[in-house]
């Protein structure tokens, strides 16, 4: 299998670059992969293709400001770091450019030297190990300091941080946001419970993975980057007494789900990392239908959605999706798989 079979020529102005006004008014395409037929909707109407005993489920990470634009203490030299992973303490595991300016004991300082950033190990591909440096509380120096981590295919500037946040995000975590959520708003999740359809939520804290693109033109030898999930008990219990479906809202969710199900085959309370690769041939064990957005070329994303349906199904839902104008990517629109 070859990463170039999962490629698509896209103009680049069907690239989303800032959010839709209204969340919920975003195009949705319906695929029935026994059909085959396509629906071409709006999200709003995802009621329409969910049914009373379904359970939806939703990642309910919360997305850093992960981006710190700072500069050397000792030479005034322009930083970027973004931070992936909370170590220890203050301690954090990051990405930084340009590497070739870090040395071991480097400090970058951002702001007015209210948070700075001390070199204790440099890894490969750009990555380092940083001391955190402040006073009070960090998350609340990071919200001041700190950019949202918007993928490098966006341009433009993101006026309002939350638009790039779920309205049910909780866990704080990610450097990216899980963005098949971001078409939901309060009141549609309302009205989803409502019909009686129950909500169940996993944590999975997007990491490194989302920036990295695939090397390789094998899929096999491609190496997925860890994440830290966790699904607790009584989210658990929702799912084993489900009795409709289990649609999963992201390919996030959708890996935690089948992480935990293959673990335990069912669901139980549980915490860790995961490196789980989907691909074409993979056989679902915990998700029935999938809610995703229209994903990069050649990406691990478009992969897991391939597997769920039909490799050829989804490059021509992809071409019809081109035909049809819908936004791409993150801020992009949606697709209802059942």
């Amino acid at each position: 299998m070859k990463t170039s079979d999962f490629d698509f020529n896209l103009d680049k102005r069907l690239i989303a670059q800032t959010p839709l006004n209204d969340r919920s008014s975003s195009k949705l395409m319906v695929l029935d992969k026994k059909s085959g037929k396509i629906i071409h909707d709006k999200f709003s109407n995802i009621t329409n293709y969910l049914k009373k005993g379904d359970v939806l489920v939703l990642n309910d990470t919360r997305v850093l400001p992960a981006r710190l634009l700072g500069i050397k203490e000792d030479t005034g030299a322009n930083i970027e770091l973004m931070l992936l992973n909370n170590l220890e303490s203050n301690v954090w595991k990051t990405l930084v450019k340009p590497l070739k300016r870090i040395k071991l004991g480097t400090v970058i300082t951002f702001g007015n030297g209210e948070l700075k950033a001390k070199c204790i190990r440099i890894l490969d591909e750009g990555i380092i190990h940083v001391e955190m440096l402040y006073e009070g509380i960090f998350y609340e120096v990071l919200d001041k300091l700190g950019e949202m981590p918007l993928p490098p295919y966006i341009t433009e500037k993101l006026e309002v941080k939350d638009r790039y946040q779920t309205v049910y995000a909780k866990n704080i975590g990610s450097v990216a946001a899980p963005t098949a959520g971001l078409h939901f708003t309060g009141n549609l999740i309302e009205k989803v419970e409502k019909m009686g359809v129950q909500i169940a939520y996993v944590t999975l804290h997007v990491g490194l993975g989302t920036f990295r693109p695939i090397k390789v033109e094998n899929v096999l030898e491609h190496k997925m980057h860890s994440e830290f999930y966790s699904l607790t008990q009584e989210n658990a219990n929702i799912l084993n007494e489900a009795k409709g479906r289990i649609v999963s809202v992201g390919t996030t969710s959708t890996r935690t789900l089948e992480t935990i199900h293959s673990k335990f085959d069912s669901f139980k309370k549980d915490s860790g990392w995961t490196d789980i690769f989907i691909y074409p041939g993979y056989k679902f064990k915990a998700v029935d239908a999938l809610i995703t957005n229209f994903h990069l070329p050649k990406s691990t994303l478009i992969m897991l959605v391939s597997a769920f349906s039909k490799k050829e199904f989804i490059m021509n839902a992809y071409e019809e999706a081109t035909k049809n104008e819908y936004r791409f990517f993150s801020f992009g629109d949606s697709m209802f798989i059942k």
